[in-house]
């Protein structure tokens, strides 16, 4: 492993050695332990974030749109051969 040294602001040094004094673990496990945590994240698309509050809210659609018979899609004019 290679070493990093950082500055941090003093409120958030004495979160991180509460926490190391809660879980007996040191400053570097503590500290690895919240980076890769937010790395796994920002992992996500932003556009998913926007959007996330949204899922699974709208109201009188099938559960899978793929579920929709093709009769059902024919009724509409799709799927349907057009003269030309």
């Amino acid at each position: 492993m290679k070493t990093l040294t950082v500055r941090l602001p003093d409120a958030l040094v004495a979160e991180i050695e509460a926490e190391c004094r809660q879980y007996q673990r040191s400053k570097s496990d503590v500290v690895r332990q919240r980076l890769s945590r937010q790395v796994r994240t920002r992992s996500r698309p932003a556009a998913f974030e926007a959007i996330a509050d949204l899922i699974g809210s709208a109201k009188g659609l099938p559960a899978d749109l793929s579920s929709q018979k093709k009769t059902y899609l024919k009724k509409r004019g799709y799927g349907l051969k057009r003269n030309r």
